[in-house]
């Protein structure tokens, strides 16, 4: 397997590429205003370590493929086209009123209790630019007021003439009948042909998002719009980059449904988070191949820390509605959970309770933190660890970013003088806020969806994840914590890992069991229909790049929950049609069973009714990935490795700095064990070993970190 894949975050872009049987890692700072400047950089040093020309590698790679934060940063900057909304009369202010939750939503929690001084976000559409037309399909899809077209027409030309550059389609329950949406394309060309306005896109609301919901699919047809040019230009901009180093074929982009497709297949809102789920996506891999069980993945990078669950029974958390930035939308996206606690995350004084709060707010890579002596003048976790002691001045990032201590104790001076404490007890007071606020997010995400950290195994990855495992189990109150093979880049690993694959989605009201009527769901035809009718759109948009039908496989899911409940269960199942009472038993008994795996056994209620509300079909082709075996401690011991020094380092506990021993890239040799506290410094990351705890190194780089009985 020849494949190079990307993850390009918010502070470093991370290169893995495998070379027939070497995989080399690479890193470089993101370059946000030309994303292929980092990644040329990142990818001409894993070349220089293949010993192969840049051009020669890519001309022989069957893929590469992107993870980005493209459309993240777009949002961020605002940097989007004016755009026009066309809706069903009446519902123009829909998209305004966000449902009366806009103030709140995409904020931290303190700040959305924060009421008094709620503030919506600018709109991305201002009410001007949102026109009604005389329209009406009813819930049933059936037309209840038939479209004037004459006023479509009225109202595009109205927006043209306003400057929209993007318009946008989301008309009252187009998901059950788009009859009046497809119409309202068929006009604009009419009317606006594109040797007249170029390429002004038009976008349906039911095409971007297959569920009920008025203002998130808007919202999500709004988005996609919002983010299609800086996503078509941005990563048009990295294939022609590849085009001319000698790559040819088609460039492939991650999703953040957990699989990936061609430029040309891949929606821009598509994208948005597709990094962090590549993370998962490698997480599940490495679950199913080493027998690691139920897994929480945990995401330390430079900006943020990222949590997904990965469950052994095959159970697919999604977001139904995630919030992107300040807005609602309506798309199948792997559940994830971010926290504002990253290596570039700022400390500041806590006025209230008296201690220093860490994060939301991130250095980035520019100017990034104080000690990277690039004009960052804000104190961060990066600051206090190095101030700790733990991370190398002089081989930080393979030695391509000298820290300068005294930028970072600069940094620190202020927060110093509020606390009224020393140096050293500030920088821990840091790594102990930090830390906890990791582990209560891990905990949290685990219980609010009905699981226990002790039964999951946590993997600790990104830049900054295996120098702070320690001190999160040390909070989980767990002794087992597994920083993956290639850890550092673990998310562009996953990029490199996932199938090719779309998901379609459709909203439905199928009752399976009507406790009222004592009657159980017997209308097969329509079900299979719509599950019929979703592979159909997966099998187009495989076969269009490339694929055999054959060798396409749909995977169904459906969101069921008990009566009226707000908890939605996903159910993978294996059935893909549904022929008889039988087969509605088995899917209400597969229901019951997940049901009662997460919640516990007797939680479940069948008395109340069973119903589906979406049905979900993940059409994909199986993918070559990397094999990991071996990352299980066997209980041998391998090589003695001997420390290449020692450093004093400042411990969360202990009063006066401890004499660390420090290791070097041989401790990551497959057997090798070490008592803490220590510190091995890679090319790619660091690995702290924390009083109490040792080190255990696994096959491919995988490292262990246990303490008591473990």
């Amino acid at each position: 397997m020849k494949r190079v894949s990307v993850d390009i975050g918010g502070t470093f872009t991370d290169c893995f590429v495998a070379w027939g049987d070497q995989q080399v890692q690479a890193k470089a700072l993101t370059t946000h205003h030309n994303l292929a400047q980092g990644f040329n950089e990142a990818l001409t040093e894993a070349c220089r370590e293949l010993g192969v020309e840049v051009g020669g590698l890519l001309s022989q790679v069957d893929s590469v493929r992107y993870a980005t934060t493209l459309g993240t940063n777009a949002l961020i900057e605002r940097k989007g086209p004016r755009i026009g909304v066309l809706v069903t009369s009446g519902f123009k202010h829909t998209i305004p009123l966000s449902r009366a939750r806009g103030y709140g939503e995409g904020l931290p929690e303190e700040e959305q209790m924060d009421i008094p001084n709620a503030k919506r976000p600018d709109p991305i559409v201002p009410i001007p630019m949102i026109r009604e037309v005389r329209e009406r399909i009813d819930y049933l899809g059936q037309v209840f007021w038939r479209l004037d077209e004459d006023d479509v027409r009225l109202r595009i030309r109205e927006l043209v003439d306003a400057g929209a550059e993007a318009l946008v389609v989301s008309f009252t329950n187009s998901v059950v009948n788009p009859v009046h949406e497809l119409r309202v394309r068929e006009i604009f060309l009419e009317e606006y042909p594109g040797h007249l306005l170029g390429a002004i896109p038009l976008l349906l609301g039911h095409q971007v998002a297959g569920r009920k919901g008025e203002y998130a699919r808007s919202q999500s047809t709004i988005m996609d719009a919002y983010l299609h040019a800086t996503m078509y230009h941005g990563l048009g901009t990295l294939e022609l980059n590849l085009r001319g180093q000698g790559y040819d074929k088609p460039m492939l982009v991650n999703h953040n449904s957990g699989g990936m497709a061609q430029l040309n297949s891949t929606d821009a809102l598509q994208t948005v988070h597709s990094g962090p789920v590549s993370g998962i996506a490698a997480s599940e891999h490495l679950m199913l191949a080493a027998g690691l069980g139920n897994v929480v993945a945990t995401d330390m990078g430079g900006t943020s820390f990222d949590i997904g669950i990965v469950d052994q029974g095959g159970v697919k958390h999604y977001d139904f509605n995630p919030v992107i930035d300040r807005w609602l939308v309506s798309i199948p996206m792997v559940h994830l959970q971010t926290l504002g606690a990253g290596g570039g995350s700022i400390c500041s004084y806590d006025r209230l309770f008296r201690t220093v709060k860490v994060g939301p707010q991130s250095a980035g890579s520019d100017p990034g933190p104080a000690c990277y002596d690039r004009g960052g003048m804000k104190p961060t976790v990066t600051d206090a660890d190095l101030i700790l002691g733990y991370l190398d001045p002089k081989n930080y990032a393979n030695g391509h970013i000298p820290l300068n201590p005294r930028r970072a104790r600069q940094a620190f001076e202020e927060l110093c003088d509020d606390l009224d404490m020393e140096l050293a007890d500030v920088a821990k007071l840091v790594k102990q806020t930090v830390d906890a606020n990791m582990a209560n997010g891990i905990a949290t995400e685990l219980r609010t969806k009905g699981y226990e950290p002790r039964d999951f195994t946590v993997l600790a990855y990104g830049g900054n994840g295996p120098l702070h495992a320690c001190g999160i189990a040390e909070v989980l109150g767990i002794d087992r914590i597994l920083a993956p093979p290639f850890s550092a880049v673990f998310s562009a690993v996953g990029a490199g890992s996932t199938n090719q694959m779309h998901i379609h989605e459709v909203s439905t009201w199928t009752v399976l069991f009507d406790p009222a009527q004592k009657r159980f769901f017997d209308d097969y035809a329509s079900f299979n229909a719509h599950v019929e009718s979703l592979e159909q759109r997966g099998r187009e948009d495989l076969t269009r790049q490339g694929f055999a039908a054959e060798d396409i496989r749909y995977r169904l899911e459906l969101d069921m929950r008990y009566g009226n409940q707000r908890v939605q269960t996903a159910v993978v199942t294996d059935l893909n049609r549904v022929h008889s009472q039988r087969d509605v038993l088995r899917l209400i008994d597969q229901f019951h069973t997940r049901y009662g795996e997460r919640y516990g056994a007797g939680s479940q209620s069948p008395e109340t009714g069973i119903r589906i509300n979406t049905i979900r079909v993940c059409s994909y082709v199986e993918q070559r990935r990397m094999a990991f075996g071996g990352i299980q401690d066997d209980g041998r011991a391998g090589q003695s490795v001997q420390p290449v020094g020692s450093r004093q380092c400042h411990f969360v506990g202990h009063d006066q700095p401890v004499d660390t021993p420090l290791y070097d890239e041989s401790a990551l040799a497959e057997g090798t064990r070490i008592e803490g506290p220590a510190l091995v410094t890679t090319r790619a990351t660091t690995y702290l070993v924390e009083p109490g705890w040792r080190y255990y190194a696994a096959a491919q780089g995988a490292v262990w970190f246990t303490r008591g009985g473990h």
